[in-house]
């Protein structure tokens, strides 16, 4: 085995696997048993009015994640998943999980903002 550029990324994302798999277990626990809704559907920030509502979801994308990450995991230490598949699996679960939670995120913060009522010259009027 030559070590180059490809031997090198895939020791990166494997590697990787381990703390970003930890990462969101830790999250998952955190939601579950200590209720710690600091980290539910975070937009800049900032939590949304109701975390308890998106808490479930949360763990749900965090659960999923982790256990998928975990497979590969061992799949690849077993040697059972060939590269070009646990490669495929650990890409697609993490930018999956990112997406989904970018979702859940803008959805816990969706508000709809209406507009002020204004006259024939568009000017506001005083309420």
């Amino acid at each position: 085995m030559v070590f180059d550029i490809s031997v090198a990324m895939t020791w990166i994302l494997f590697l990787a696997l381990f703390p970003i798999t930890f990462y969101w277990l830790r999250r998952a626990w955190r939601i579950v048993v200590h209720k710690d809704l600091s980290e539910v559907a975070l937009k800049r920030g900032e939590s949304p009015v109701n975390p308890a509502k998106y808490a479930p979801y949360a763990v749900a994308i965090n659960l999923v994640g982790s256990a998928v990450l975990m497979y590969v995991v061992f799949g690849v230490v077993s040697a059972t998943l060939a590269y070009e598949t646990w490669s495929a699996i650990a890409g697609s679960t993490i930018w999956l999980k990112l997406i989904l939670d970018f979702a859940l995120s803008r959805h816990a913060h969706f508000a709809v903002k209406t507009k002020k009522p204004t006259n024939a010259a568009g000017l506001k009027k005083k309420p």
